[in-house]
């Protein structure tokens, strides 16, 4: 390793100042020269950040100086460098979008299951693990034997929720990448009537952290530029295959075509084959952009 490292922390908490927080906290963020992407709202923040282990030390101590931060969990990953282009804080109306009003998270969400206690619970008999991320997510990772739901994006979850209406009566394990979503999901579960409902603490990375893994078979997604990490140390597997050929595969490139930018997985063969295209028309489309082997395009300033 280069000596660089990847955050990933959220902590819901009232801030009175928060647009002014926001552009406070970018000021800081660029004079120590870090990367990544930070969401602040009047319910908290949320981010995932990249630098040296020096500017992180730095970014975890400035944090944690703020009262209201004093006790917000980091998860630290180790890298090769940055895992991010370019640096984003800003102002939003969520941390993480749900769009359900009037949920209490201290008092409603689901109570929290440390990696061990999760291990141990997640095959018992009337228990039901649950996927609270996005297909892209899932597709490439997920707890075996867990409930997934066909949302493209968070905010789905209040379409779909009548599919775990089965499980009403069971206990319910809820997990996520970092633990955020679940906050809100377990919340929204309980308020529909849902009783014996529990979160994985920390979520899919602190568990790869705590358990070594076991039984989550696949990659798990992350959104910064390595896309998938590995978490399975135990007993790991490989559950997704690549669009074109079918093969094994858990690597994920956006088409080449700029018109179409389809997020997908795609082994270096085919890809090298179609010039990182998804289907022959994108491959012969004017706006194909030169494939380099990454499947990863800069976007263009505005």
């Amino acid at each position: 390793m280069s000596g660089y490292e990847t955050l990933l922390f959220y902590k819901y908490v009232p801030l009175a100042d928060a647009e002014v927080f926001a552009a406070q906290h970018l000021a800081f963020c660029r004079q120590l020269g870090i990367r990544g992407r930070v969401l602040i709202a009047d319910e908290g923040i949320n981010g995932t950040v990249s630098g040296t282990t020096e500017q992180m030390q730095a970014y975890c101590n400035h944090l944690h100086a703020d009262p209201r931060f004093a006790d917000m969990a980091f998860k630290t990953d180790p890298c090769d460098g940055h895992t991010f282009e370019k640096l984003h804080v800003r102002y939003r109306r969520e941390i993480v979008h749900f769009g359900v009003d009037g949920l209490r998270l201290e008092e409603q969400r689901g109570v929290y299951l440390e990696p061990q206690q999760f291990l141990q619970m997640k095959d018992e008999p009337d228990t039901v693990v649950v996927d609270f991320r996005n297909r892209v997510e899932w597709e490439v990772g997920r707890f075996r034997h867990a409930v997934t739901l066909p949302i493209d994006r968070f905010r789905q979850v209040p379409d779909v929720v009548h599919m775990l209406e089965p499980y009403k009566k069971h206990r319910i394990l809820a997990y996520c990448t970092g633990g955020i979503r679940c906050e809100k999901a377990t919340a929204y579960l309980r308020s529909l009537g849902f009783e014996q409902v529990f979160q994985l603490h920390g979520g899919i990375i602190e568990y790869g952290k705590q358990t070594g893994g076991k039984d989550f078979d696949g990659k798990c997604y992350v959104f910064d530029q390595r896309i998938t990490v590995d978490v399975n140390q135990v007993n790991p597997t490989l559950i997704s295959y690549c669009a074109l050929c079918g093969k094994p595969s858990a690597r994920f490139i956006n088409c080449a075509n700029e018109i179409c930018n389809k997020h997908f997985i795609c082994c270096e063969l085919c890809a090298q084959h179609m010039k990182g295209c998804c289907s022959e028309s994108c491959r012969n489309h004017p706006g194909r952009r030169h494939y380099d082997g990454t499947g990863f395009y800069h976007k263009k300033a505005r």
